[in-house]
């Protein structure tokens, strides 16, 4: 394996003999340094000019793929897969930082599928050729449904992996799998169950790396790459390739091509509002966006504000469903396809799931609760306005919120308009009568009734008769049999 280009980015060892200051200081130092490099080079790429257009043929994407591509209506690449797929088709390690919605599956997933298609080892049992590491189940279950049907093309199998859910499906499926889309932990107990081995991997890549530095998950991840063979290619894709994304370059990425695009290029920015509104008014307010004829997605910050918002739009009359890290896999996909389908028409979310919700015609989010930071803002943004799509993101803010969410919006590069706004204000009723309105759920069958039997005595019975009958009770004009006579006696008199 080539040496990896750590001159940009410190060693420990390096920072001791330069910096005398104490342990602490020595420990954050080199991460300080490698995302500044990192931060650099990706600006640098994202100033550079666009490629000349090409199709996806023309970047060398399996045939195959390219047909199946054109079926679902994606004739073109977007600006990050156009920069992204000659490198990564050409086996260099990758960078990629591009904003939410604006293409990144497709950017690592299309030459992933056509370099496995043109490498054709015999395929053995527990052991995987491509190895896809996701933050969330949501979202490992979006790449794989997004992959799954292109990989079928071309032969090469893929499955989900993560926690959840019952293991053993799960096991089964991963054995005789091609590529294994997974989260984390739940990748680390197959291995510790050796129904999975990565000795065999020639292609990873790591979606929303930055979130997985944020979760805690780093330790585990390079636990996995470990077990990668060293000569592998690696890919790293993210909307914010920083955090704790340096550590994981300067061990496993070598001479990476870096590319990023600018956010004006990859989408139909979204229009982004404020209303600031008293504590008392917020609810209120939500419940009027809310009944809007559209999709309609909310954050909030915690799991129990999540079903506290639930809860608090429903007794207003407004229908809405949650997903959050309370909740099981099964009962998060229900809600994610209820939302889908558009019944109901609100969803209530946290940060955790934001990555992960992949939706179709949303062209609303509400930020009920601010974010924690600018780069939160722009991942719960990114549910709208996807793939040129036109989308709306409003922040609900009470007054001493709002220069905290000033701050948010000037790092983010985010020119808002702001109301001061009341329910029944101009602005919330034009957000409320907003969207294309989600077609009706489909009418419920209305179960079949037997017809009533004839008996032998040729009275026939009514529904309400033998239910009363069934009760104990006669039907009129007849004698209870004495089978259905009351076991307590009659009452004399």
């Amino acid at each position: 394996m080539p040496q990896n280009p750590r001159s940009r980015y410190p060693s420990s060892s390096a920072q001791r003999r330069q910096a005398p200051g104490g342990p602490q200081r020595r420990r954050r130092e080199p991460r300080r340094d490698a995302s500044s490099a990192l931060d650099a080079a990706l600006a640098a790429a994202a100033a550079l000019p666009e490629p000349p257009e090409a199709s996806f043929a023309e970047l060398g994407v399996h045939p195959r793929l390219v047909t199946a591509l054109a079926a679902r209506g994606i004739t073109g690449p977007f600006a990050i897969q156009s920069r992204a797929i000659p490198d990564a088709l050409a086996g260099r390690d990758v960078l990629g930082r591009a904003q939410t919605g604006s293409g990144k599956t497709l950017a690592f997933g299309l030459p992933l599928l056509t370099r496995l298609a043109a490498s054709t080892p015999p395929r053995q049992q527990k052991a995987p050729r491509a190895l896809i590491l996701v933050p969330t189940r949501e979202l490992a279950q979006q790449v794989a449904d997004v992959l799954t049907p292109l990989g079928h093309t071309i032969d090469v199998s893929i499955a989900a992996v993560y926690g959840g859910v019952p293991i053993g499906r799960q096991i089964q499926q991963a054995r005789s799998a091609d590529v294994v889309v997974a989260t984390p932990g739940r990748l680390s107990d197959l291995i510790e169950r050796r129904a999975c081995t990565l000795a065999r991997i020639e292609v990873t890549a790591l979606d929303e790396a930055d979130h997985m530095a944020d979760l805690g998950f780093l330790p585990a991840v390079t636990r996995l790459l470990d077990q990668t063979p060293s000569g592998g290619q690696r890919m790293f894709f993210s909307a914010t390739l920083d955090r704790g994304v340096g550590q994981l370059v300067t061990r496993y990425v070598t001479a990476p091509a870096l590319h990023a695009v600018p956010a004006t290029t990859e989408s139909t920015p979204a229009e982004h509002s404020v209303l600031v509104l008293r504590a008392e008014d917020k609810v209120p307010v939500a419940a009027e966006i809310a009944s809007r004829p559209g999709r309609t997605l909310f954050f909030v910050r915690t799991k129990h504000g999540a079903d506290r918002l639930v809860l608090q739009l429903s007794r207003a009359g407004v229908g809405a469903g949650a997903i959050h890290g309370n909740r099981n896999q099964n009962q998060r996909q229900r809600a994610l396809e209820a939302f889908a389908a558009g019944h109901p028409r609100v969803l209530v979310a946290t940060d955790v799931a934001a990555r992960g919700i992949h939706v179709d015609d949303v062209d609303l989010v509400v930020q009920f609760d601010p974010p924690e930071d600018h780069k939160d803002y722009l991942h719960r943004s990114g549910r709208t306005a996807r793939a040129g799509a036109p989308g709306q993101v409003v922040a609900l803010v009470e007054r001493g919120q709002l220069r905290d969410l000033q701050r948010i919006h000037t790092a983010a590069g985010i020119d808002a308009t702001r109301h001061d706004a009341v329910p029944g204000h101009p602005a919330v009723r034009e957000l409320a009568a907003s969207g294309t309105p989600v077609p009706p759920a489909p009418a419920a069958r209305t179960p079949r009734t037997s017809t009533p039997r004839t008996s032998k005595r040729g009275n026939s019975g009514t529904s309400a008769a033998r239910a009363s009958t069934s009760r104990g009770a006669a039907p009129r004009g007849r004698t209870p049999s004495p089978r259905r006579r009351p076991s307590r006696p009659a009452r004399n008199g």
